[in-house]
């Protein structure tokens, strides 16, 4: 088991290094000319990354001193999503890069050369006899037969300062030989570009730079956009989701019954009191007739997040709030949660029920909680209960949706998903996740699982949208 675990380490972190070479190899080494600053400053910003990343969970998780957590948690995490979408929109470019060699040019055509510039290398033979044939301000004209001698191939003489080409059609020796090389002008064999002229094209970026550097920046402005856009979702508050779930035992009197369902607010290190505050005033704007808080709500202690959660305590519902816990109360210690919602009005539900006028209400603990004794008893919190009346059981993971199946549980609501949060993150919680978002019916059954209102890790959502939703209960006697 121990080998089989270090492989499957060993193979992941494989290809997150070979993720972030093939990055840095697109977005930096296949953008510039060589070696330079811009390569060596690409390697810094991927491997700082990480690392500010790796810090982040590692603090946070030890429990290190609060003010570490909130100094790292920001860019830590925010390089996770960043990672993330600028690969798939690197990845996304190879596709479109053979077509962008074909479409794009390379950049500005060289402008004409002007009097006293060389000639172009590619220039006919025709028009090179036409230029030189021109007239120069400062020189005697030039006849074409005597322009044409310029075809002829040159010959070199050798003087003290090297070898020195000499135009004409013999090779010229002796001491008119070594006139001619004295009055050759220095560099005559070179090529040089006078002051202010175009750059040669040679100068000028090659397609395949060009196209390289359109990939490179238009995906690092889609990825940049996506992250900011998902950002800004989060740190905005959660918007309000209504769905009517008909319920066959709802007595008539409670037809139109508003439950608030509030999951994975997450307060932490990024996530604090101002985001508590918001998603109090949403859930009061809905005037529910009860409030259900079904897990997550925080990741740290009492001692870090006490003050964070104080706004809860102003929750208003005419039936009160309830909550249960979720598997992150269990990474900071559930008992010490479970007493500081209670001190807030919350009312936990440990693997309990209440009777309500119109249906029973029950909740069970996590499935984390099994690690410490305080695992879900659904015998206890649903053995004796009336069948006859409806029942909604809030319990934190869709996965314990067999059980209530079995107990004949009408309605759970749930959450944990988060919807995927980060896209293509859904289809990893479809796999592991009966309902990844959304109501949907397990034989008598109803699950509806929230995506949240919060966010882990990352304050960022792609293709998952925060939600507090407003479950309606319809009786199908009215």
């Amino acid at each position: 088991m121990v080998v089989v675990f270090v492989l499957v380490a060993l193979l992941v972190l494989s290809g997150v290094v070979a993720a972030n070479w093939y990055l840095w190899r697109r977005l930096f080494r296949d953008t510039t000319r060589g070696p330079g600053p811009v390569r060596r400053a690409g390697a810094v910003l991927i491997a700082g990354g990480w690392l500010l990343a790796v810090g982040a969970l590692v603090t946070e998780q030890a429990g290190a001193p609060f003010w570490l957590q909130r100094t790292l948690a920001w860019p830590g995490f925010l390089w996770l999503p960043l990672a993330l979408y600028l690969l798939l929109a690197t990845l996304a470019t190879e596709v479109l890069r053979p077509l962008l060699r074909r479409l794009l040019p390379t950049g500005p055509r060289p402008a004409a050369p002007g009097p006293g510039d060389p000639p172009p290398a590619a220039q006919e033979p025709s028009e090179a006899l036409e230029s030189a044939a021109a007239p120069v301000p400062g020189r005697p004209p030039v006849s074409r037969s005597e322009a044409g001698a310029g075809d002829r191939p040159a010959h070199e003489v050798r003087t003290g300062s090297g070898r020195v080409p000499v135009p004409g059609g013999e090779k010229q020796s002796g001491p008119e030989a070594v006139a001619l090389a004295a009055e050759a002008p220095a560099g005559a064999g070179e090529r040089r570009a006078p002051a202010g002229a175009s750059p040669a094209p040679r100068d000028l970026p090659s397609r395949r730079l060009f196209v390289s550097r359109v990939a490179g920046a238009g995906a690092a402005a889609v990825a940049l956009g996506t992250v900011g856009y998902g950002t800004y979702g989060v740190l905005r508050g959660p918007r309000v989701k209504r769905v009517t779930v008909p319920l066959a035992k709802l007595p008539r009197a409670a037809h139109g019954y508003r439950i608030a369902v509030v999951s994975d607010v997450h307060l932490g290190p990024v996530l604090g009191r101002g985001f508590a505050q918001k998603v109090v005033d949403t859930v009061n704007a809905t005037q529910p007739d009860l409030v259900a808080v079904v897990g997550d709500l925080v990741d740290g202690s009492v001692k870090d997040l006490g003050p964070a959660a104080a706004p809860l305590a102003g929750l208003r519902a005419r039936h009160g709030a309830y909550f249960v816990t979720g598997n992150h109360e269990y990474f900071s210690g559930a008992e010490q949660w479970v007493e500081e919602v209670r001190r807030l009005g919350l009312l936990p539900l440990e693997n309990a029920r209440t009777e309500l006028p119109a249906f029973d209400l029950a909740g069970v603990n996590d499935v984390r909680g099994e690690s410490e004794g305080q695992g879900p008893d659904f015998q206890r919190a649903l053995g004796d209960r009336d069948t006859a009346r409806a029942c909604v059981l809030l319990a934190h993971q869709p996965v314990q949706i067999h059980e209530a199946v079995r107990h004949g549980v009408d309605l759970q609501l749930s959450g944990h998903t988060h919807g995927g949060q980060l896209w293509p993150g859904s289809l990893l919680a479809a796999a592991a996740n009966p309902t990844v978002a959304g109501l949907e019916r397990y034989g008598d059954t109803q699950l509806y699982v929230s995506r949240g209102a919060g966010a882990w890790g990352p304050p960022t959502r792609v293709g998952a949208p925060s939600d507090i939703t407003v479950v309606q209960l319809a009786s199908r006697q009215a």
